[in-house]
């Protein structure tokens, strides 16, 4: 339980608590806590999710904090109030170019509850149709088309290490696209 809380830093992105806690045993301690607003990530299809062997829409992006380019999902921060389905089309519009007909929650996540209360909600997107994509201007993004048996291939053998991507591909073809 919070007992009191202090802010180190306030950015762009995160801002920094130090946070007094009550832990379970009543004992008394500081943590430091990254506050973050939540994020949405989507899994987009570009053929029926059905069908055989489905095309999902991954994104090449470059990571400062992975120090190269990682394979993902798109994804992106909640807005002050802001739905987290909204922001799924949102940042399918934005770092795809595609508008979904149809977008479906998965489930949701925490992200690394050991110092940050940023939760991610995961989706599923269908019946797209191509716009032009609205990317920020530190987003440098290639869209990648791959067979979901591709895609999952490459969770598997490690080239798809981003933890949202991986449970999200993971999530559909065990759960959403069972046949």
């Amino acid at each position: 339980m919070q007992i009191a809380s202090k802010r180190i830093h306030s950015g762009r992105v995160i801002d920094l608590d130090v946070d007094t806690v009550r832990f379970p045993d009543g004992s008394v301690g500081q943590l430091e806590m990254i506050r973050h607003p939540g994020a949405a990530a989507v899994v987009p299809f570009a053929s029926d999710p059905r069908g055989k062997d489905p095309t999902v829409l991954l994104i090449q992006q470059y990571r400062y904090a992975a120090n190269g380019l990682l394979i993902e999902i798109p994804a992106g921060r909640l807005n002050p109030g802001e739905a987290p389905q909204v922001c799924a089309h949102r940042e399918l519009l934005e770092e795809v170019g595609v508008k979904a007909g149809r977008v479906e929650r998965l489930t949701t996540i925490w992200t690394t509850p050991g110092f940050t209360d940023e939760r991610i909600h995961l989706f599923w997107a269908s019946d797209l149709t191509a716009d032009k994509p609205a990317r920020e201007p530190d987003e440098f993004i290639e869209v990648i088309p791959k067979p979901l048996s591709e895609a999952l291939q490459m969770v598997r053998s490690g080239e798809i290490s981003d933890a949202k991507t991986a449970l999200s591909l993971l999530f559909v073809a065990g759960f959403i696209l069972q046949h």
